[in-house]
């Protein structure tokens, strides 16, 4: 008699799928808005648009993922923390046009499923959510043997968010003279891994739990700090200060994201030193022997966000983020530009 070959011979579990969704259930209700409407578990999930607080809007929609990081928390057993960045990466891009979060999506795929590191991995999206302000609406896990090996997972995310249209902010009004505020980041956020894993676990030779003392923790509780969320502190301050452009830094750091948010014809002058870099980066740019450019392009260094208001505003609008719990800083401010020049200068002494 012919062996029967079934689906969980084959790798994947139905079984632990349905475990998993009920593990996670009570985590997906509790970042729930009054506009969720169902529950989790059918085949889409439903948000019931705010009509009554736009009066022209406009969805705006982002999408990314957590890179290499995966593989620090795969190497840690630490998968609680990841899922904060997922939504971070997401509803930060989102942010920078003025867009309030109103609901997220996930796609978690791995090897072999395991319902309760799945529940951990979920966990840390319905706390980054629920920092965001925004709904986990609904998600996919797909188990996907021979695709990753074991032990490995990868994470997608998807925000949706609101904005009037007058509102959005695309970086056409910034002018000369205008302030550049940065908002502190916890650490890497979520890009420069794959450089960063090879300069602390393979030229530094670290283990995920070796204590690094200029860090004030273990090699893994520096590279898993998750991603600063940056929703709630800005769109309060877009009620007292007009914020004419705003930058994520991400991959491609200070050089790479901050000219994407300026008209042609100006320039972002960029003073080092205006902010405290912090350990992690100054270990990593030295260890790799990173040429200053190429440590500003790769990693944030200190600075996740920076936004373009008026110098007059500049002063009310610190005080406002430092009184909201963020390390707010001027660092820089914009000038005239050639066009076609670079859109980005960096001076004074090094930070």
């Amino acid at each position: 008699m012919k062996k029967t070959m079934t689906y969980a011979a084959a790798g994947v579990n139905i079984d632990e799928g349905e475990r998993l969704v009920s593990l996670i259930k009570p985590m997906v209700r509790a970042t729930h808005r009054k506009e969720v409407l169902g529950e989790i578990g059918s085949f889409a999930g439903f948000f019931r648009f705010p009509a009554r607080r736009y009066r022209n809007p406009v969805l705006v929609a982002g999408t990314d993922g957590v890179g290499t990081k995966v593989k620090v928390a795969s190497m840690a057993g630490k998968l609680d923390t990841v899922g904060i960045d997922l939504v971070a990466m997401c509803v930060n891009d989102i942010l920078v046009h003025g867009a309030e979060p109103a609901f997220f999506l996930d796609y978690y795929a791995t090897g072999k499923l395991s319902a309760g590191d799945g529940a951990q991995v979920v966990s840390g999206i319905a706390e980054g959510c629920r920092r965001a302000g925004c709904a986990l609406l609904g998600g996919e896990t797909a188990e996907m043997p021979s695709v990753y090996a074991p032990g490995e997972f990868d994470l997608a995310g998807f925000a949706v968010g609101f904005v009037d249209r007058k509102d959005i902010i695309d970086g056409r009004s910034v002018r000369p003279g205008d302030a550049l505020l940065g908002l502190g980041s916890s650490g890497l956020h979520s890009n420069g891994y794959s450089l960063a894993r090879k300069v602390v676990f393979d030229l530094l030779k670290k283990k995920p739990g070796s204590r690094v003392p200029e860090w004030g923790g273990t090699a893994a509780g520096e590279l898993l700090k998750p991603t600063r969320i940056y929703v709630r502190p800005v769109l309060s301050l877009l009620r007292k200060v007009k914020i004419r452009a705003m930058a994520h830094i991400t991959g491609g750091g200070i050089l790479g994201n901050v000219p994407r948010t300026l008209p042609d014809g100006v320039t972002a002058v960029i003073e080092k030193g205006s902010w405290p870099v912090l350990p992690v980066f100054e270990t990593i740019v030295r260890a790799a022997r990173l040429p200053e450019e190429e440590a500003y392009r790769t990693f944030n260094m200190g600075i996740g966000m920076v936004l373009a208001v008026r110098a007059a505003d500049a002063g009310r609008a610190l005080r406002h983020l430092r009184r909201a719990g963020e390390a707010a800083y001027i660092v820089g401010e914009v000038k005239k530009g050639r066009r076609g020049a670079p859109q980005v200068l960096l001076a004074g002494g090094r930070s």
